[in-house]
């Protein structure tokens, strides 16, 4: 579908844009490993080049190796020699899984709570501002996007809420907007709404676009606002109580790399 093609190249771009600050390899990790959990970068695609990506990245070509190397340690990248050579990554559903979860453990109550108000704010706007701008058309493909959503996966509902929420972000008109949902997708999506991984809430975001789009319909810019804002806290509630559980339950057995010692 062009709407789905023009997301994926988009969030491709923005996985590959300039890191802001300094150009450290744990930046570049964190990056890469945010797109492929989110599946911005799919199971088996080839990364740019060492000193592509560098390029790219705004880093020294010797931080993008680094980084590089880090991904193979985790088990989502795969490199190979020859012509047909190269980094590739490698996708898996538990890698993904017990990453995002260390994420959680590693993040405190406060920038978990900082990461929602920021998105809030981001998508928010884009909502408020795309109620006033949203012609019949825009309304039909907020439609279709809903009526194609797969509420049946964790991953089917994530994609789904991601298309919506980046054409409501385009149907306001603003780059800018536009971009910053884009990156916050790349960067935060597949830790934000881990709640989708139960059916009670991969439910709610259908409620939660029916709302937005019957906002949108009348022109009540507050409305679609407080119904994305609303979606956002309750994902984030969700997060936090599942950092109390992971914090309650045993941790996780350190993994080794092959041949070191336990």
């Amino acid at each position: 579908m062009p709407h789905a093609t023009a997301r994926a190249d988009a969030a491709r771009a923005v996985v590959f844009s300039p890191l802001e600050g300094a150009g450290r390899a744990e930046l570049v990790e964190q990056r890469l490993t945010d797109a492929i959990a989110s599946g911005v970068l799919r199971d088996g695609e080839r990364l740019p080049s060492e000193a592509d990506l560098a390029k790219s990245l705004g880093v020294a070509p010797v931080t993008a190796r680094e980084a590089l190397v880090a991904l193979r340690h985790k088990g989502l990248v795969r490199t190979r020699r020859g012509r047909d050579g190269g980094s590739f990554v490698t996708y898996d559903d538990d890698v993904s899984f017990r990453l995002t979860e260390e994420r959680v453990r590693a993040l405190s109550r406060i920038e978990l709570r900082d990461l929602s108000l920021h998105y809030a704010a981001i998508a928010g706007m884009a909502a408020e501002v795309a109620a006033d701008r949203a012609s019949d058309d825009d309304l039909q493909s907020l439609v279709e996007i809903d009526a194609r959503a797969d509420l049946a996966t964790p991953g089917g509902a994530r994609r789904a809420v991601g298309r919506f929420q980046l054409e409501v972000a385009a149907i306001s008109q603003s780059p800018r907007l536009v971009h910053e949902e884009l990156r916050l997708q790349a960067e935060t999506g597949a830790l934000l709404w881990m709640c989708l991984r139960e059916q009670e809430y991969r439910d709610r975001t259908r409620e939660h676009r029916l709302d937005v789009i019957a906002a949108m319909r009348v022109a009540d810019a507050a409305s679609a606002r407080r119904a994305t804002t609303t979606h956002i806290g309750m994902a984030v509630e969700w997060l936090i109580d599942e950092k109390v559980r992971l914090e309650a339950a045993p941790a996780p057995p350190i993994a080794h790399e092959e041949g070191s010692a336990p």
